[in-house]
């Protein structure tokens, strides 16, 4: 598990957090194990939090204060570590894609946010938001084009992309933006080798993904974990028989996709159709 080490808390309040739950731990007088045990989570989780390396959760935290005696203080903390520039349901999902290794993802109707360009984002937001005012689009669209610089890491994840063929013929943003994306898409995919992306067909019929978007993220120093998501909420999934079972219906799907080579002809073939008037 993390070991404890020394933080400076007034970094972020996320690492404010991590240096109070370890000086209130400690004058407990409890180890990490000893804690996890009795907050019924794993000592590894809490070394996590108190090494800032994953967002404190509101209900640990109201566990860990009154394990701990600390009154509301902790919950105070992760209400102020937990301010996001994204949805607050999916902020914990952009912090593990920053630290994994690898991220399988599907995605049924839209391609996924990380490969978006700037007109597709934009076209989804006002989608989404119809009443939103041209400021509040413009600062989603600008956050998800900030997320697409982790590509561009030297440390940036193996991403293995599954997206159905749908994706490919909904007309997002008209025409132009649909054929400026799967260009994008084939373009990041072709010059990329961190990038695997294949096309879930038509033809391979029902599977295990039909109603959700998903994301399987793994570590080098911690379990996976999943991440799904409907039109307004999404989840984190890390209870490990559960994730051992999206990961198998992932593999399941992905033996029923195209070839990653025939994935990206299908791509500019659709790319094509959308550029033809």
């Amino acid at each position: 598990m993390p070991q404890p080490k020394d933080l400076d808390p007034y970094t972020d309040p996320r690492a404010f957090y991590g240096a109070e739950l370890r000086r209130l731990r400690e004058a407990a007088g409890l180890s990490q194990g000893e804690l996890g045990s009795r907050a019924f989570c794993s000592g590894t989780y809490i070394g996590l939090f108190e090494a800032g390396e994953r967002r404190p959760q509101l209900e640990l935290s109201r566990t860990l204060d009154g394990l701990l005696g600390s009154g509301e203080h902790l919950q105070r903390l992760c209400l102020l570590a937990r301010k996001s520039k994204v949805a607050g349901y999916f902020a914990d999902a952009v912090e593990l894609q920053a630290r994994s290794s690898s991220i399988d993802s599907y995605t049924a109707m839209l391609v996924p946010g990380l490969l978006q360009t700037a007109s597709y984002a934009r076209a989804l937001t006002r989608a989404a938001h119809p009443f939103a005012t041209a400021e509040v689009v413009e600062g989603h669209v600008t956050t998800r084009m900030e997320r697409a610089q982790l590509l561009d890491s030297p440390a940036a994840p193996v991403l293995w992309v599954m997206i159905h063929e749908a994706a490919l013929l909904v007309p997002v943003g008209g025409r132009v933006v649909m054929a400026e994306q799967l260009n994008h898409l084939a373009e990041q995919t072709d010059s990329r080798p961190r990038i695997v992306t294949q096309v879930l067909p038509f033809s391979a019929g029902a599977h295990p993904f039909l109603h959700a978007s998903m994301l399987l993220m793994q570590f080098t120093d911690s379990p996976a974990v999943v991440y799904t998501e409907s039109a307004y909420s999404g989840q984190l999934v890390e209870e490990p028989l559960l994730v051992e079972q999206y990961s198998t219906a992932y593999d399941l799907a992905r033996a029923a996709a195209l070839s990653p080579e025939a994935s990206l002809v299908r791509i500019v073939s659709a790319a094509r159709e959308f550029a033809t008037p």
